[in-house]
């Protein structure tokens, strides 16, 4: 559950994904696709994992100008329908995200051998990422979106746990007057303690919406399965509980 870093390569990482969202966004209505749609459809799925989407490309490519215009192209092929071939008929959605990407990069990379280069690089294209990279970045884009929903959901929350995240030894009192000038109203140590497990509880909730939404056949199996291969269950097994018991 660690909040996202604030170092210069994050910074730039975070600038550049803003910018292929909102190209992603342009596209999805240029094809007359709702943003606002069904949260469950393919389309607007693409739009969550743009940042496992462009990770993997850059590991294939080795270059963010060329990763983010492959992105682009992933985008209008996607929505054009030319992956088809390559989607299973059951299975989870990053496994059809993860075939696509490779034949999107091994295509790039036999157009590059094919067209004229100087000698000093003609050399083999760099191996594509391997599965244990690309589910690291599927995992650390539903964590980007399940804190994206937190904020969204309630701001006072978020401010909450990522501020017990960045400072794991902070005491309640200190994190309240924090909280009192990030969020512009008053808080107590009881309201920091409250607001954190109330807060540790809709995390957890938020995950597992996003890694259902990420599957074809959500079942409780399937969902406990792909929790365990994202290494996302320690953070919503009583979660996890509580739902299979309704």
């Amino acid at each position: 559950m660690a909040a996202k870093g604030t170092g210069v390569a994050e910074f730039e990482t975070d600038n550049r994904l803003s910018r292929i969202e909102t190209q992603w966004t342009a596209v999805l209505r240029a094809h007359g696709q709702s943003i606002a749609g069904a949260r469950s459809t393919r389309n607007d799925l693409l739009l969550r994992y743009t940042g496992a989407v462009y990770r993997y490309l850059l590991g294939a490519v080795r270059d963010p100008d060329a990763a983010a215009d492959l992105c682009q192209e992933f985008a209008v092929k996607f929505l054009r329908g030319d992956f088809r071939r390559v989607a299973p008929e059951r299975g989870r959605f990053r496994d059809y995200v993860k075939t696509a990407l490779s034949n999107l990069a091994n295509d790039h990379h036999r157009a590059r051998q094919a067209g004229p280069r100087p000698l000093e690089h003609d050399a083999a294209a760099p191996e594509l990422p391997s599965e244990a990279d690309f589910v690291g970045g599927w995992r650390q884009s539903i964590l980007d979106q399940t804190w994206k929903a937190l904020a969204e959901d309630n701001p006072t929350f978020h401010a909450v746990l990522a501020l017990r995240i960045e400072n794991p030894d902070m005491q309640s009192g200190e994190m309240a007057e924090r909280l009192t000038a990030q969020l512009g109203k008053p808080m107590s140590a009881e309201n920091v303690r409250k607001s954190l497990q109330r807060a540790h509880s809709k995390f957890a909730e938020l995950l597992l919406d996003q890694v259902t939404d990420s599957l074809d056949e959500p079942t409780a199996e399937n969902l406990e399965g792909e929790l365990q291969a994202l290494d996302l269950l320690r953070y919503c097994r009583s979660a996890l509980d509580r739902r299979e018991k309704k």
